[in-house]
């Protein structure tokens, strides 16, 4: 079996991972690289690609399926597969598997740092300390202790729960709005079950981590702000669209919410002249919460096992159908 395998990306440095993984399952295999902008290279040669491996922002559209002559798998280097028409993909029997998991460490530990970025007022002092007051007359605005503080989680999957695990041992207040979860369960775990309402007026700190789709599309905009405390501040890691982001700009511009963390944005890659990077109070980080050396071993290590199992006519367990 000679199998061309098309890997679409331009984060990666090297491939070694994948190349060495899919060598060794078939040494004559041929793999092509394309960058975003992939289209002519998949009238090219891209259509007859029989496995694909694409990074999470990669749109993959009804009509880009429609044109794949042989491929049995998009593998998706990402824990999401919002971008990949997977109507169009069932109706050509070619399986979807995203990595579900490989980065709840990581994206957990960085909803704790944003917490504690904002509670110690970091930004503040950071301009503030050349600037003459020194210790307590340097001070702003004194926040209460983490311990003291309440944290909304929207959506209680594996990294919900394990920031929720987190912040319990902080000794946070911890709400969730998630209508799949088990309340009396998670009660005894010390997490509270509230609406979306009802969260929002209480929360200190509010991080996301839903599964992106038309339903939580927005799901946070003018409303849910004005519901919000004044000195809240809300974290995003799941997917930009999730926030109306005109909104969340007038939010803190008006001091309607103190600030916001995101490591995701409506538009990925950016241009880079978006609003939403001149924002006092608005922190943006390039989609890195999910990076450690474990964990982006284990993403290639899993996407391109996915494709060796799909084209060895095996089933995987990162199937999303």
């Amino acid at each position: 079996m000679k199998p061309l395998i098309w890997i679409i990306d331009e984060e990666w440095s090297d491939y070694q991972t994948e190349t060495s993984i899919l060598k060794d399952a078939f040494p004559d295999c041929e793999i092509r690289h394309s960058g975003n902008d992939y289209l002519k290279d998949l009238d090219d040669f891209g259509k007859d690609a029989d496995a694909i491996l694409c990074q999470v922002y990669i749109d993959m559209p009804k009509e880009t399926i429609e044109k794949l002559t042989r491929c049995q798998i998009i593998a998706v280097y990402g824990g999401g597969y919002d971008r990949i028409a997977i109507d169009a993909a069932k109706e050509k029997a070619i399986t979807v598997t995203f990595v579900p998991g490989y980065c709840v460490e990581d994206v957990s530990d960085y909803v704790i740092a944003a917490i504690y970025f904002f509670n110690k007022n970091l930004s503040y002092y950071f301009a503030a300390a050349d600037k003459g007051p020194w210790g307590a007359q340097a001070a702003g605005r004194l926040n209460p202790r983490i311990q003291s503080s309440t944290l909304l989680i929207i959506g209680l999957g594996r990294i919900g729960r394990t920031v929720a695990q987190k912040a319990l041992r902080m000794g946070m207040t911890v709400l969730a709005c998630d209508p799949r979860i088990d309340a009396a369960a998670e009660a005894k775990q010390g997490i509270r079950q509230v609406s979306l309402d009802e969260g929002l007026a209480l929360a200190d700190f509010i991080t996301i981590h839903t599964k992106y789709d038309e339903n939580v599309h927005h799901l946070i905009a003018a409303e849910q702000f004005r519901q919000m405390k004044q000195s809240a501040h809300i974290i995003n890691t799941s997917r930009g669209k999730v926030i109306n982001e005109a909104d969340l700009i007038e939010a803190v511009q008006a001091k309607t919410i103190s600030g916001a963390m995101l490591d995701v944005i409506s538009e990925e890659p950016p241009m880079g002249n978006e609003p939403i990077f001149h924002v006092p109070g608005i922190h943006v980080t390039p989609h890195v919460s999910y990076l450690s050396t474990e964990s982006l071993e284990t993403l290639k290590r899993r996407a391109a096992g996915n494709v060796v199992r799909i084209l060895q006519g095996e089933k995987s367990e990162d199937a999303v159908f």
